[in-house]
């Protein structure tokens, strides 16, 4: 059997996002199990590539020999529905998909619907499909018509961390995500408005590049609501650990999350977290470990922050539940051996 596969990704995969990450320590698994792993790199301004873009995509993808397999970021994979119609008689594809496309918060109906559309088309022709929650497995079955037979759930790995033990005098609120509307900083600070009257300070990790008007428009959210002595932006960080160890609570006012890897972070560190109800949130962040509020909800938020805030035994308790949930997630091995199963089966 050939123990050879093409990892193929769009933009950069040194990128600092979850699923970047996740990639990375997908190939870094399989290579360490054997496998000889191909990356191929497919083009930037995925999943709104240029006409030109997608076709240099699709042609390095065609050049593939008969019965390769390849892994493609569903990133990609998403608009690739004409290619995967033409190939997918010859190539062994599998499908990673991180959450439908058709789910990042912001784009209009229309390309929403789009999105939809082509994707479901496109998984249509993988042979197989892995994601990375089960909540992700029941939204392909439900809405894109895949087989749950066809689709394996290879949630991410977490790296053991020791325990947060912040020594702040006034409670450190952290929050980490991509300035990106999905990520729903918004709603956080609005909620941090709500509890001005408490003492905290908060961080915002997460780089404004990938959406620069949201970005700008987070900045002048933070000032005009006469916060910017106490929230800080820090831009996009290659490094974590120094910040989960120093936080008091975890808040991330996301409003969907195919897995959210940042909350497993949170988790393995000990923090308890407030966070919202979408998406694949409650499968990764149990009852003991903190306070899950509806969607774009900021009293509801406030009022969670404000409990943890104003009762440092509460705070102390939702702490004990989240590293003990931490410590129970799967490491990077479990990920990549589910891979490497699925991969051992394609003809």
């Amino acid at each position: 059997m050939s123990r050879s596969v093409i990892f193929a990704f769009p933009g950069h995969l040194d990128t600092k996002t979850g699923g970047y990450g996740y990639d990375r320590r997908v190939i870094e698994g399989l290579q360490g199990l054997g496998w000889d792993v191909a990356l191929l790199a497919l083009g930037e301004g995925f999943p709104f590539p240029s006409d030109e873009t997608l076709r240099q995509a699709e042609a390095s993808l065609s050049k593939l020999p008969d019965g390769a397999k390849v892994i493609i970021d569903g990133l990609a994979f998403g608009v690739l529905d004409r290619w995967a119609e033409r190939e997918s008689r010859r190539l062994r594809i599998v499908a990673l998909v991180h959450h439908p496309l058709a789910l990042e918060t912001g784009n209009p109906a229309v390309v929403r619907q789009s999105f939809h559309d082509r994707e479901k088309r496109a998984l249509a022709h993988a042979d197989h499909v892995i994601v990375t929650s089960q909540t992700t497995a029941d939204t392909l079955t439900a809405d894109y018509a895949v087989d749950a037979d066809k689709i394996d759930v290879a949630v991410p790995g977490t790296d053991r961390a020791s325990r947060s033990e912040p020594q702040n005098s006034v409670p450190l609120i952290l929050s980490i995500g991509t300035l990106t509307r999905r990520k729903g900083h918004d709603v956080l600070v609005a909620a941090l408005k709500r509890i001005e009257s408490l003492s905290w300070q908060a961080v915002i990790v997460g780089s404004p590049a990938h959406d620069r008007q949201t970005a700008q428009s987070l900045e002048t959210q933070i000032s005009e609501l006469g916060l910017s002595q106490r929230i800080r932006l820090a831009g996009e960080q290659a490094e974590l650990d120094d910040f989960l160890q120093s936080a008091d609570i975890f808040a991330l006012a996301s409003r969907y999350e195919g897995y959210g890897m940042v909350f497993a972070e949170a988790l393995a560190h000990g923090l308890p977290i407030v966070a919202c109800r979408a998406g694949a949130i409650p499968e990764v962040v149990p009852e003991e470990a903190g306070i899950l509020v509806p969607v774009d909800d900021a009293e509801a938020l406030a009022a969670a922050l404000g409990s943890l805030l104003a009762d440092e035994a509460l705070r102390t308790t939702y702490a004990d539940g989240a590293y003990e949930a931490g410590s129970r997630l799967p490491g990077w091995d479990v990920t990549a051996g589910i891979f490497n199963d699925r991969l051992r089966t394609l003809p």
